[in-house]
């Protein structure tokens, strides 16, 4: 199974976190590819996530499977040869458009699952890897707030949430789909740009259950559990974003314990990471 991740150094709790999770339900060697960067833009500099945490998580999903692997890859070069001119000042870091780059890397497969960094597993997704991607150039779960706001063909409800995404990068390179969505991005400013220009174009996409990428509370039948910022209405309208690395806000803001095994197996992890314990 291949997983794709991408980001600066700050997704490292997150990734550390989401691949931990995966190894709890995928029972298949896991094939992991992370696309970083370092990056100065509007006078703010991203670094790039540590090839050694990289290096680490190898050790560390080899025990679980000795035919994973994870994999490190510096996708600069790409991105300084056509940066989303348009879109470097958002409140989105430049690190999170990198995803649009995957069909420019060889190296990686031609199906691959894109996870947000605060995305956590709690079920098999076999039966959502495996599925028929004949023609389709990618699959995801409506967004929970834009499906009502951004309808390209109303009255249906189309738009993705980008957070998960299962990816065909074959039908990708063939209808030129990000190649489409890194020139729209250069030249238009938009709201959660990637997000909006992969809605924005893309042809042959595929609506998944809510379960794969459940952005609201957790469900009894949530296999992928997205950590986006939510909104509540009381005591008064405010916006509530608990990443699942924040321990303590998982319990006192959202009052959610379903993930304290994990998160102390993380937190072990974590702290062998900091001191260089590779565990042999």
């Amino acid at each position: 199974m291949n997983i794709l991740y991408c980001g600066d150094k700050n997704i490292g709790d997150g990734v550390m976190l989401s691949v931990l999770s995966l190894t709890k339900y995928v029972h298949e060697p896991l094939h992991i590819y992370i696309l970083t960067m370092g990056y100065t833009a509007a006078e703010k500099t991203y670094e790039p996530l540590p090839r050694s945490l990289a290096d680490f998580l190898d050790r560390r999903v080899k025990m679980q499977n000795a035919e994973s692997s994870v994999t490190w890859i510096d996708a600069g070069a790409l991105f300084a040869a056509q940066p989303p001119t348009a879109n470097l000042g958002t409140r989105f870091t430049p690190c999170c458009m990198l995803r649009l780059y995957a069909d420019r890397i060889d190296l990686l497969p031609d199906r691959i699952l894109y996870l947000d960094n605060d995305v956590l597993c709690r079920a098999d997704i076999a039966d959502f890897y495996a599925q028929d991607m004949d023609g389709c150039e990618l699959c995801g779960v409506l967004d929970h707030y834009g499906k009502w706001f951004f309808k390209r063909n109303p009255p249906r409800l189309d738009y993705l949430n980008s957070g998960v995404l299962l990816l065909n990068l074959a039908e990708i390179r063939k209808t030129g789909l990000f190649a489409k969505c890194r020139e729209r991005c250069a030249a238009k400013k938009m709201f959660m740009p990637d997000q909006s220009a992969l809605n924005k174009l893309a042809v042959n996409k595929r609506i998944a259950p809510r379960r794969y990428n459940e952005q609201r509370k957790l469900q009894k039948d949530t296999v992928l559990q997205h950590f986006t910022t939510s909104f509540r209405f009381l005591p008064w309208f405010h916006a509530v974003s608990v990443k699942p690395w924040q321990i303590e806000r998982m319990h006192s803001v959202l009052k959610l314990h379903e993930y304290d095994e994990l998160l102390s197996e993380y937190l072990s992890l974590k702290a062998d990471y900091a001191k260089g314990d590779d565990h042999g």
